[in-house]
């Protein structure tokens, strides 16, 4: 396979003169997103709308740049997103767009509508096959941004408590997954009950086709038979209270893997485009309803029509940078006995592992880690 190539700008600016989301524009054009016929097309622009508490994540000037340059372009632009497994803000999709608009994510400042990929429960997905596939055979995917027409990526790149980082295949596989779908990524187990927020409303029961659900008349409660369920996460999308939950029990490499494979199912066979900024790179996900200092400088902007060769660049620049004192990283570093990995995001989150996942997307032929940086001033 050739190399891909990457295509990167920095965050400096001249006075008076364009602003970040004009220098965004301008390379996304370099990097070639014209190429992508776009003309009277649907184009899901899949970004992360950041968790209430959490002011982190991209601001929305970036998005409307990307939108604008798409409708410049002939396309139908939306911003979107697919609902969480785990309580929060972001759970169904009222309160998900209550949250994209509270974090400035509204039609009016990005300039087209806001759309959340798998629905109001998050359980309007659709099944999409993995080619190669070792882990998930048909991944669970929001349904409206299988009807897209052309994919998108924007992608804040950042610390994460599990995958090392978060890039462009975890906002792509990860993000694009319905609840369910999140569920399969996540866990390796099945779901139990909470006896205390069961209201019996007896939603779940109407989702589950394997007969693992009943409702306990006496208790006014539901049941989960564990040898009929299969884990497959629709109920969690039923349950409106929160009552039922899956432990986050995949092991590391496991759910690396089946994020790359869902990054697969969601790309392959249609017009792609990939942008990533590494700016206020948080060492948490932008799930969490906080953000603690950066742990690295705001290094610029990347593009590129491989997700993989992107995440890759991401973190080849990340790993020449310094660490920013104050932050976690520094203070790790600075303890009597840390090990150092060597590795800015091991060095943040022992714990955490991102290897698996790059290697294990080359080998399914999602990208090629092998490129050429190419820089626009």
């Amino acid at each position: 396979m050739e190399k891909a190539k990457v295509y990167f700008t920095d965050f400096r600016t001249k006075a008076f003169g364009d602003g970040l989301p004009t220098k965004l524009k301008k390379m996304l054009k370099k990097a070639g997103i014209g190429d992508i016929d776009m003309g009277g097309r649907f184009v899901a622009i899949k970004m992360h709308f950041g968790e209430l508490g959490n002011i982190s994540y991209l601001r929305p000037n970036y998005a409307k740049a990307v939108a604008d340059l798409v409708k410049e372009l002939g396309g139908k632009p939306f911003l979107t997103d697919c609902n969480t497994m785990y309580p929060g803000k972001r759970k169904n999709a009222l309160e998900h767009l209550e949250c994209a608009w509270e974090n400035g994510f509204t039609p009016l400042t990005v300039g087209c509508p806001v759309l959340i990929g798998d629905g109001l429960k998050g359980t309007d997905d659709v099944e999409v096959p993995v080619e190669g596939g070792e882990y998930v055979k048909a991944a669970k995917i929001g349904r409206a941004i299988m009807d897209a027409d052309v994919f998108i990526s924007l992608t804040h790149f950042k610390g994460h408590e599990m995958t090392g980082f978060g890039g462009t295949i975890k906002n792509i596989g990860m993000g694009c997954g319905s609840r369910a779908g999140k569920t399969e990524q996540h866990s390796g187990g099945k779901p139990d009950i909470d006896e205390e927020k069961c209201v019996g409303c007896r939603a779940c029961l109407k989702e589950c086709a394997n007969d693992a659900l009943h409702f306990d008349a006496e208790a006014k409660k539901s049941r989960i038979n564990h040898d009929n369920c299969v884990g497959c996460g629709r109920c969690l999308g039923a349950c409106n209270f929160d009552a039922i939950a899956f432990g986050l029990d995949s092991a590391i490499g496991d759910l690396n893997r089946k994020m790359a494979e869902y990054t697969k199912a969601v790309v392959d066979g249609r017009p792609q485009f990939h942008i990533s900024l590494i700016v206020d790179v948080s060492p948490n996900c932008d799930c969490h309803g906080e953000n603690d200092a950066p742990i690295l400088p705001n290094l610029g902007m990347l593009a590129s029509a491989d997700p993989l060769a992107l995440d890759q660049a991401c973190v080849d620049a990340c790993m020449k940078a310094t660490p920013l004192p104050g932050s976690q990283l520094a203070d790790n570093l600075a303890k009597k006995d840390f090990v150092d990995h060597h590795d800015h995001f091991t060095n943040s989150k022992p714990e955490s592992e991102w290897k698996t996942c790059m290697d294990h997307a080359e080998k399914i032929g999602l990208g090629t880690r092998d490129y050429e940086l190419i820089v626009v001033k």
